[in-house]
């Protein structure tokens, strides 16, 4: 029997709950706990953090699980707890308000706000007595001197309105190359040319910088970029960062080597780095790439899969109360697990000074699949069945340990990302089972997220949806069936893209700037705020610009790029400066300062030729195809062929249709460089 219960026992999840038994009369966010706090004259406590977060478990173990501390919060404070991953919209808004007021952020986010919810202090992980401290010092602030208190939180309240927010478009004029040679000159400049990724550490996979670094190579015939991209996936596939016995990526590596990793998996990484390898393959034919594509999917299959079809969010670092317990290894496990096969082993995994990590190693690789088979005497087929059964074998032993917590909520855009993953892994590998996937998770989208006032749903567990979608759940999701419509070509997923897109904008689109909220208009936080920089996940509006060109491109629609084109503008003033956190908007950019090429394909094996192109060509190419009469405006003129026929077009301009591919691709080669 708990002694303590609050009232987080009745929320569905997982970080929520984990809650429940603190001696801290914790409640959920809602609109109430300011009404309350108004009635009660109390500052309010805004905790975020999520199920999978390391500090966070140490915070409320030192803090929040403390029953002197708990009875000065209860004493003094409304005590709010909050799942970032479902309310992102409510850690955007006090994240950029700490960020504010102490130039740094990270979860736990500790945000007190006044009774009306305007910030007045924050921080984010704090020791027990630093804790308490803070805690007497802000109530008697707000007993002795409300003035004051109530005029600081005006000041940081503006702030954070202003922050993010484009309020006035900037003039469309013609984009240039010069901004992305300007932007990788600068950018180039933190790579870290031996490891790959940025020259610091911690080091995060960040998923778009690689897609923008490789299709900007690509396109624009770069070494630099396209060869750096390569790098930071080749020592990213490598490295403890990835589980080289599971499959699955870790969030962040703490070191410049990738080699620990902070243990938690997030399925918005793993979904992500599915494009990133499937299309690095293209570029670089390597068993690396497609052994981590298959066991990155092998992981979702069998730790992730909810039986409805979608993916839960996230595995935690700890088990036991320990940090990656439950990933590392003895070299006397090591031994008793592989028996003769630990001598070769122990080379592959870094069973040596170069893996050993706090009494235990981390399995992590220094060289290549064809460098290693070649050391060994051994073919590429005879390396991958050594490593299959060797990986069989400590996955079946690492099953016994006490498994790291799940965080079993499903999220709809972190789905979403995964089906564009999954989708392009299909276009470039031929796996069946990714496109199943793919599909499977789409109709749970559909069936399930998909209200039938044309909203979405972000939260999803236990059967139940919840919390009223973000501009990040519509704009991946549009993604989402933009990819499946280029790997089935059937041409239902346009049209659902094309709905969403549709109420989107005439939900969270500002008519001015012709930017997007991240919320709808019905939102009740102390501020609106606009997602402009990409990250770890890229920014709604990057993704939304991309999904509206495409769309536009599709529909014949002049409005729709019109607005991908002015969402661009705004944002293209100083994004050389920082081209790391303007990677997906690089994507468009690329777009439209260089060749961007449509293939059309008609006739009566239009989807196979079609899926052969794409697989074929590594740049980003916007790809139609129809076996028989179509609507869609792109086709228009152009279906009905009696034999398959290609068309390839660039700015309404195409070259004369041909039934022959390797002709196509030779067609897209000389758009590219010439």
């Amino acid at each position: 029997m708990e002694k303590y219960t609050n009232a987080l026992i009745e929320e569905s999840s997982p970080y929520l709950r984990q809650h429940a038994h603190n001696p801290v009369n914790w409640v959920a966010w809602s609109t109430e706990v300011f009404e309350r706090a108004k009635r009660e004259d109390k500052l309010v406590l805004i905790s975020v953090g999520y199920s999978a977060c390391h500090w966070c478990h140490v915070m409320e173990h030192e803090s929040f699980e403390d029953e002197e501390v708990a009875a000065l919060m209860n004493k003094h404070f409304i005590n709010v707890k909050v799942d970032r991953e479902e309310r992102p919209d409510v850690d955007q808004v006090y994240m950029t308000a700490v960020q504010l007021m102490t130039q740094r952020g990270g979860w736990p986010l500790n945000c007190f706000t006044t009774p009306d919810g305007r910030p007045i202090h924050g921080g984010t992980y704090f020791p027990k007595e630093q804790w308490m401290h803070i805690l007497r010092s802000l109530q008697h602030m707000y007993t002795n001197d409300k003035a004051k208190v109530l005029e600081f939180a005006e000041n940081v309240h503006e702030g954070v309105k202003a922050s993010e927010l484009i309020e006035q478009p900037v003039n469309v004029e013609a984009f240039s190359e010069a901004k992305l040679v300007e932007l990788i000159q600068r950018w180039s400049k933190n790579f870290d040319s031996t490891e790959g990724g940025n020259s610091h550490a911690p080091k995060f996979p960040l998923p778009s910088n690689c897609n923008f670094l490789m299709d900007y190579g690509v396109r624009g015939g770069k070494e630099l970029p396209l060869n750096h991209a390569l790098l930071t996936l080749d020592k990213m596939a490598l490295g403890g960062i990835y589980d080289q016995i599971g499959g699955g990526f870790a969030r962040y590596s703490v070191d410049f080597l990738w080699k620990v990793p902070h243990f938690e998996k997030m399925l918005y990484d793993n979904g992500q780095l599915l494009t990133c390898y499937s299309k690095g393959y293209q570029l670089q034919p390597s068993t690396l790439y497609k052994r981590t594509v298959q066991g990155t999917v092998d992981w979702l299959e069998r730790e992730m899969q909810d039986e409805s079809g979608a993916f839960y969010c996230a595995l935690d670092a700890d088990s036991e109360g320990e940090e990656g317990k439950f990933y590392v290894w003895t070299e006397a496990e090591l031994k008793g697990v592989l028996g003769d096969d630990f001598e070769w082993v122990k080379g592959f995994y870094s069973v040596n000074q170069r893996g050993f990590w706090e009494g235990n190693y981390i399995l992590l690789r220094t060289e290549n699949d064809e460098a290693f088979a070649k050391k060994m005497g051994w073919s590429i087929p005879a390396f991958e069945s050594h490593v299959k059964r060797v990986n069989e074998l400590l996955l079946s032993e690492r099953k016994q340990r006490v498994r790291p917590g799940l965080d079993d909520k499903c999220l709809t855009s972190w789905n979403a990302m995964t089906i564009v993953g999954l989708c392009d892994a299909y276009t470039v590998f031929g796996e069946e089972q990714y496109l199943f996937l793919a599909l499977k998770n789409a109709r749970w989208i559909k069936r399930q997220q998909w209200k039938s006032d044309g909203s979405l749903w972000r939260n999803y567990k236990n059967g139940k949806s919840s919390v009223t979608g973000f501009l990040e759940d519509y704009a991946h999701v549009i993604a989402a069936f933009l990819a499946l419509y280029k790997v089935t070509f059937d041409e239902d997923w346009l049209q659902h893209a094309k709905q969403l897109a549709a109420y989107t904008m005439a939900h969270f689109q500002d008519e001015a700037s012709q930017m997007f909220y991240f919320t709808d208009e019905s939102t009740e936080l102390i501020a609106r705020k606009m997602e402009l920089n990409d990250n770890v996940i890229p920014a709604s509006n990057s993704v939304m610009a991309i999904n509206l060109y495409e769309l536009g491109h599709y529909y014949r629609n002049d409005a729709w790029l019109k607005i991908a084109r002015q969402m661009l503008a705004n944002v293209y003033d100083g994004m050389e400066m920082y081209g790391s956190g303007y990677s997906q908007w690089g994507l468009l950019l690329n777009r439209e300062v260089m060749d961007f090429f449509e293939v059309l394909v008609t006739g009566p094996q239009a989807i196979e030729v079609a899926q052969e192109i794409q697989k074929k060509c590594p740049a980003q190419a916007l790809v139609a195809a129809c076996t028989s009469a179509s609507d869609l405006p792109i086709f228009e003129g152009k279906e009905g062929q009696q034999e398959t026929t290609i068309y390839v077009c660039k700015q309404g301009m195409c070259k004369l249709p041909t039934t022959n591919v390797s002709e196509a691709l030779e067609q897209l080669s000389n758009f590219n460089h010439g």
